[in-house]
């Protein structure tokens, strides 16, 4: 697999079919050990946050139409399923539509020969991220220059005219 690095980022090429689909580059520690990784629905609440109603939500949707039953028919995360749920977070930070979210879902699911589609789908997102990124930067720029102004707003001469707004 080729990797390029970008600052704190790393973008995968399609070429590697050995390695296995990554669902996050810095995963949380799961509180329990693989093979003895059984969550129910309010545990998982507990540790990501979420509420039930979204993570049934998730599964009605197919976000995570995986989830594996109990025999008397709850629900049992994995690791995998909270690996997942952090990606799946990340994407909603990124303010990718929940159709894109699901579209992602459904070709990670399609296996290694859909590797090209998610990764646009990604690069895409990766540059709508640096462009809101530029704004907040921008927006930022001007907060501080406002906050800078009131600061010193007690210093400033008697009568000098306010030129900021």
């Amino acid at each position: 697999m080729t990797v390029t690095q970008n600052t704190a980022v790393a973008i995968e090429t399609a070429d590697d079919s050995a390695r296995p689909d990554v669902c996050s580059a810095d995963p949380r520690r799961p509180p329990r050990p693989d093979g003895q990784d059984r969550y129910t629905i309010s545990e998982v609440v507990a540790f990501t946050g979420l509420t039930a109603h979204t993570l049934r939500w998730y599964e009605r949707i197919g976000l995570m139409p995986h989830v594996d039953r109990s025999h008397t028919g709850q629900r049992r995360y994995t690791n995998r399923d909270l690996e997942w749920l952090d990606l799946v977070g990340k994407l909603r930070l990124t303010g990718m539509p929940v159709a894109g979210m699901v579209r992602y879902a459904e070709l990670v699911r399609g296996g290694e020969e859909t590797y090209g589609e998610r990764f646009e789908l990604l690069v895409a997102t990766r540059r709508d991220v640096l462009e809101r990124m530029a704004q907040l930067q921008d927006t930022l720029a001007v907060l501080d220059f406002k906050i800078g102004f009131y600061a010193d707003a007690g210093r400033r001469p008697e009568g000098e005219p306010d030129r900021t707004r």
